[in-house]
C-alpha cells in the first residue's frame, strides 16, 4: 500500500460513479479526475472512459472524526461493571488512569494503528487526535519530548489516515491551578514544556501531506487563564483550538464556585470564542452559552456514543440547529467507530428527550439523514482544518457504499442517506479512498490481519495483565 502521506507523483486517476453526493446534492454519472491527491475536475452526466475506475456503488464524501483519545480504544467495553451505585464519568476515569500506566510507546503505536484502520473502514479519513499521553510511567519526559506523538504520527502514516494532531496542555487537577494527582503524571506539562512539545510536533509533521497541527487545552480545570493566553499569543493564529468543556455537571459547578461563571460563559468572556475553537462535548449549556457558540461560529465537538456511555447528558441539539450552530462528530473513547451509530444516537437522543420525531433538521434541509451527514461533514472540516467533500480543489477522499444491500440498491437518491443511517446495522462501506489512494478495498485494509494480532496482545497486556 502506498501511503497518501508520501509525496504524490504527477499522476492522474479517473473515477466514475453512477451516483455521487456532491456539495450541490446527488448527481448521476459523475466522472471525477484526481491529480496529485486532489479533485481537479468533477463532471456530471458523463460516461466512463477506457481508463476510468468504475466505482460499484453510491459514492459519498468521507468525514473527519473531530475527537479521539487513541489509547482509550484498548479499554472499550472494560468498564461496564457496576462498582458504585453512583457510577459516573469520574469512576470511569479511575479505570482509565490504571490502564494508562501500563502502556509503552510501542503499545501506543499498536493501539492507534488498529484504531485508525478501523476508522478508515468506518468512513473517517481524518482524525482530531486529542493527545495527552506524553510521558513515561513515572511522568518523566522521554529523550525526545514528542516520543508518544511520534507513535501517533507513525500509526497514521502506516494506516493511511489523515491526522490533525492536537497535543494537549494539561497542568492541573482542578480549577485554580490545583496540583495534579498521581494518575495524571503521564499527561502533565508546564506551559514552557508544552510549547517545546508543540514545536517538536510541528517539525515532525513537516512534509506530511495529510496531516495538520492544532492547539489543545485539556479543560478549563486543567489550565489557568495565563497559560491559555501565553499559548495563544505564542503559537500560530491560524491553527484550530480544541478543549473539553462543560461535559459534566460537576465541572460546571466547580467552575461557578471558582470564577462565578459557567465554563463556556467564562471562555467566551475571558478569552473569546471564534471559528478556531472546537468545544468538545459542551453538553451542559445555558441558552446564552449555546447562542454564543453558534453566533461566534465555533464548532461543538459532539461524541454521542461516548457521552451516552459515560452518562454525560444530552447536548441541546434542536435549539442549536435552529440557531445555525456548527457541529462535528467524534468517537472519543471509541466504544463505537460507526458514523451510523454516532449520528443515529445524536438524533434519537433528541427524540427521547422531546418525545417527538425528526428533530435535527434545518429550514433548507428537512431530511434528517441528509442534514446530519452534511453538518458532520462541514463541522468536521472546520474543526480538523481540512477540506473533505466531493468538490474541485478538495483532497480526493471518498467512500463507496455496498450496492448489493437491498436498502442501497432499491433506494432513490433522496432516501439513500436516511435508509443508510436509520435502517441498517452492518457496515456498508465497501471502499475508501484517501487522496486518491484505494485504502479500503472490498471492506478490508491491506495491513488489517497483522495489526489485529498485535492489538489483541495489547488488550491482554493492558486489561488482563497477560
Amino acid at each position: 500500500m502506498t501511503s497518501p502521506n508520501a509525496s504524490h507523483c504527477d499522476s492522474t486517476q479517473l473515477y466514475f460513479a453512477e451516483r455521487a453526493l456532491l456539495s450541490s446534492g446527488w448527481a448521476d454519472n459523475v466522472l471525477m479526475t484526481v491529480q496529485n491527491g486532489q479533485f481537479i475536475s468533477i463532471d456530471v452526466d458523463s460516461a466512463p472512459t477506457t481508463t476510468s475506475h468504475v466505482l460499484s456503488g453510491p459514492v459519498l464524501p468521507t468525514l473527519a472524526n473531530v475527537h479521539s483519545h487513541a489509547f482509550q480504544r484498548v479499554m472499550a467495553g472494560a468498564a461496564e461493571v457496576s462498582l458504585n451505585p453512583n457510577d459516573s464519568f469520574w469512576s470511569w476515569r479511575d479505570l482509565m488512569y490504571k490502564v494508562v500506566q501500563k502502556l509503552s510507546p510501542d503499545d501506543a503505536y499498536i493501539i492507534a494503528k488498529q484504531l485508525y484502520i478501523d476508522m478508515l473502514k468506518a468512513g473517517y479519513t481524518q482524525v482530531g487526535e486529542f493527545h495527552y499521553l506524553h510521558h513515561d510511567r513515572g511522568g518523566k519526559h522521554y529523550g525526545q519530548i514528542c516520543e508518544m506523538s511520534n507513535q501517533i504520527i507513525a500509526a497514521a502514516n502506516d494506516s493511511g489516515l489523515g491526522l490533525t494532531l492536537l497535543p494537549v496542555l494539561y497542568s492541573h487537577s482542578g480549577f485554580g491551578g490545583q496540583a495534579p494527582n498521581a494518575g495524571q503524571a503521564r499527561f502533565i506539562n508546564s506551559t514552557e514544556s508544552y510549547l517545546e512539545l508543540h514545536q517538536a510536533c510541528e517539525k515532525a509533521l513537516e512534509n506530511q501531506a495529510l496531516h495538520r497541527l492544532g492547539i489543545c487545552f485539556h479543560s478549563l480545570r486543567a489550565v489557568t487563564k495565563p497559560q491559555i493566553e501565553n499559548v495563544l499569543q505564542t503559537l500560530s493564529k491560524h491553527r484550530p483550538i480544541h478543549i473539553h468543556i462543560a461535559e459534566q455537571q460537576k465541572e460546571v459547578q466547580d467552575s461557578i464556585a471558582f470564577s462565578g461563571q459557567r465554563p463556556v460563559e467564562w471562555l467566551d468572556n475571558e478569552i473569546g470564542l471564534n471559528e478556531r475553537w472546537c468545544l468538545v462535548h459542551a453538553t451542559h449549556l445555558t441558552a446564552a452559552e449555546r447562542q454564543a457558540i453558534a453566533k461566534k461560529h465555533a464548532v461543538a465537538g459532539l461524541c454521542p456514543t461516548t457521552e451516552a456511555n459515560l452518562g454525560d447528558g444530552m447536548f441541546p441539539g434542536v435549539a442549536f440547529e435552529q440557531e445555525g450552530g456548527r457541529w462535528g462528530i467524534g468517537s472519543d473513547s471509541h466504544v463505537s467507530l460507526s458514523i451510523v451509530e454516532e449520528l443515529r444516537t445524536y438524533e434519537y437522543g433528541q427524540r427521547l428527550r422531546d418525545q417527538q420525531r425528526n428533530r435535527l433538521y434545518r429550514a433548507d434541509q428537512t431530511s434528517i439523514g441528509d442534514n446530519l451527514f452534511q453538518q458532520a461533514l462541514l463541522g468536521g472540516n472546520q474543526a480538523c482544518d481540512v477540506s473533505l467533500g466531493l468538490n474541485v480543489g478538495n483532497r480526493a477522499d471518498f467512500m463507496v457504499l455496498d450496492e448489493s444491500h437491498p436498502f442501497i440498491a432499491a433506494s432513490e437518491a433522496k432516501d439513500l442517506l436516511n435508509r443508510w443511517l436509520f435502517a441498517t446495522n452492518e457496515s456498508l462501506i465497501k471502499d475508501v479512498f484517501v487522496a486518491g489512494q484505494h485504502l479500503i478495498q472490498n471492506f478490508r485494509h491491506q495491513q488489517e490481519e497483522s495489526s489485529r494480532l498485535a492489538f489483541t496482545q495489547a488488550i491482554k497486556k493492558a486489561i488482563y495483565h497477560v
